[in-house]
């Protein structure tokens, strides 16, 4: 058995923590569109935000190497900002943990969101208090299980985030080696026993995380 390489793990929980964060602050804005406003292209915008649950990670993986690579409209316009690519960095990682992550939230908050009386709302409205203080004081703080619930739902699913990562970052050992793929390459290299070590600390972690959600979910901490 080779000797466990620990980079992989620290990584992971980098990518994982980075995508969450912006999981946590784009996944809210879209779950409160999604639940309070009705206007043309809901359904369109909804079925985008919850593909990348049914895509293929390939397919999703692809579709991220067109958009980010040196010839994509935002991987171009990154290299032209930051004169660096975001193809083969942990950057690329992280923005594939981050559309993996993204559903979970936003259809957990969602129905989160969707769950509150909306009386509440309008009463704060008759009291002159503007949008977005009414999402912030009443609605957020009400709909607090469900969105702490999708958090970390998105977390683990960055965490073990495989076949979009490996297309957009990479396999490049000390560099964009994530502990999910560290796992396939000692698969694939016959050392089950380094497998089974890394396949348990992360089950570990994820069941650690579902533990968390049960938690959430039933008001129980």
């Amino acid at each position: 058995m080779s000797s466990v390489d620990w980079y992989p793990l620290w990584l992971s929980l980098r990518v994982a923590t980075v995508a969450t964060v912006f999981v946590f602050i784009i996944g809210l804005v879209l779950a409160y569109v999604l639940a309070r406003y009705e206007f043309r292209g809901k359904e369109l915008l909804d079925a985008i935000v919850t593909l990348p649950l049914v895509l293929p990670p390939t397919v999703l993986g692809y579709y991220l190497l067109v958009l980010l690579g040196r010839n994509g409209p935002i991987g171009e316009l990154y290299e032209s900002a930051t004169g660096s690519s975001l193809v083969f960095t942990w950057q690329g990682a992280a923005i594939a943990a981050f559309v993996a992550g993204l559903p979970l939230l936003t259809r957990s908050a969602r129905a989160a969101i969707e769950s509150i009386d909306s009386d509440l709302e309008r009463a704060a409205r008759t009291l002159g208090l503007r949008e977005i203080r009414i999402a912030l004081k009443i609605t957020i703080p009400l709909a607090w299980r469900g969105i702490l619930a999708g958090t970390v739902l998105a977390y683990a699913r960055a965490l073990g985030e495989f076949g979009a990562t490996l297309m957009i970052a990479g396999n490049i050992p000390g560099q964009t080696q994530t502990m999910s793929i560290a796992i396939y390459d000692a698969v694939q290299s016959g050392d089950g026993t380094l497998a089974l070590i890394m396949t348990l600390v992360l089950s570990g972690v994820a069941v650690l995380s579902l533990l968390a959600v049960g938690k959430f979910t039933k008001g129980r901490w």
